[in-house]
């Protein structure tokens, strides 16, 4: 991301929420965060397009029809990882580049939990301000700025009150794949040292695959070019090298399959989107005592 500004991969995702909430065949969807907390502009941009304002030419049709699709991939990936979060029922959730992320403001669940949303400084400001407006549903939001140009992770949790020896839900959504390998392993060292028995880490990250790298031509252009690609098995040692066993490991048209039959079929092409659900593996050293 630019210095100064928000991250503009946030807006594109918290714009694709917006526009397919409430409006899925056959899926219950409802992301009611998502348009208040775009910046001006997106929002426009969404309810134009929730209206059905038609583009007067042929690349703002082909930027429509992305945008379309765009929304309907926002359903099945917010719907499994919201599931795997229900399902780990922490007492803490950990939100690792949170950008325009709306659950701690929609999701019932997450009353008795503290959320604790990592990310930049500059995201950070613009989506504190908006959410100001919203009614919060987590019990507590604790942001935590973290420039890792110059912060460290660790020391960022430690001092916002996260507690290591209490177990913890890791979301990170749609951001491995633009970080450094080098950089996704530190995080992950972070993430093992504060995860206590019962911790669970749910990873959305993109493979390899000709859609994948016509993706990152556009998201190069926004200045938040794509960096790391994974197959499955790559995750899953990845993951396992840092303490987590990976659970379950589905594309996007796996989970939408769950979903609709109507929402697999829009989801073909995008078997790319991953989203691996990862639970703490025991510590032998403690089994042993």
């Amino acid at each position: 991301m630019k210095s100064g500004r928000e991250s503009q991969t946030a807006v594109m995702v918290a714009a694709a929420r917006a526009a397919a909430h409430g409006r899925t065949a056959g899926v219950d969807f409802q992301d009611p965060t998502a348009m208040a907390l775009l910046p001006d502009e997106a929002r426009r941009r969404v309810e134009d397009f929730r209206a059905g304002v038609a583009p007067k030419d042929l690349r703002g049709r082909l930027s429509r029809a992305f945008f379309e699709k765009r929304a309907k991939m926002m359903v099945p990936r917010t719907v499994a990882i919201d599931e795997a979060v229900r399902a780990a029922g922490a007492p803490q959730v950990v939100i690792l580049g949170a950008g325009l992320d709306g659950r701690a403001w929609r999701m019932p669940e997450l009353r008795d939990v503290t959320v604790f949303e990592v990310d930049h400084p500059d995201s950070q400001r613009e989506k504190q301000a908006r959410a100001a407006a919203l009614e919060r549903m987590a019990r507590e939001v604790r942001f935590v700025p973290v420039d890792f140009t110059r912060d460290r992770l660790d020391d960022a949790l430690a001092a916002a009150g996260h507690d290591p020896a209490r177990p913890t839900t890791w979301i990170w959504e749609g951001v491995v794949m633009y970080l450094e390998l080098s950089d996704i392993e530190a995080t992950l060292a972070v993430v093992q040292r504060r995860s206590a028995p019962g911790s669970r880490l749910v990873v959305m990250y993109a493979a390899p695959s000709p859609l994948a790298l016509l993706i990152g031509l556009l998201v190069r252009r926004l200045g938040e070019p794509l960096r790391s690609l994974f197959t499955a098995e790559q995750m899953r040692a990845l993951l396992a090298r840092h303490g987590f066993a990976v659970a379950r490991d589905d594309d996007m048209p796996a989970i939408a399959a769950r979903l609709s039959a109507d929402l697999a079929r829009d989801m073909r092409a995008m078997k790319h989107m991953r989203v691996a659900i990862a639970d703490r593996a025991p510590d032998r050293a403690r089994e042993s005592r």
